[in-house]
């Protein structure tokens, strides 16, 4: 994992940014998820790029995932407590975003 910046919003912008990684945080809000099921819920993105994604989140302690000892094995996806913490984070994003939309007449 690279190194992260100290500033803290830097910091933690690089940790969420990316164009699928928010999709992927917002999902796992609600609870755990299979891969194939975060495949569904977000259209447009690849397995290669989601598994990227997960396991990034992972690295910087956001998501957990868990191997079940089945055949075929099943891999399910969380967020951890730190990750949770992300939620209020998310939705002012979220609502900033609709307010800035409004204000420069997007939809």
């Amino acid at each position: 994992m690279k190194n992260l910046p100290e500033v803290p919003a830097e910091r933690a912008l690089r940790v969420i940014g990316g164009r699928w990684k928010l999709h992927v945080l917002w999902h796992l809000l609600e609870h755990r998820r299979r891969l194939s099921e975060l495949q569904r819920l977000i259209p447009g993105i690849t397995q290669k790029v989601l598994i990227q994604q997960l396991r990034e989140l992972e690295a910087h302690g956001v998501v957990s995932r868990e191997v079940f000892a089945e055949v075929p094995p099943r891999v399910e996806y969380e967020a951890t407590p730190l990750g949770l913490t992300l939620r209020p984070l998310l939705e002012s994003l979220c609502s900033w975003g609709r307010q800035h939309a409004q204000a420069r007449g997007a939809r």
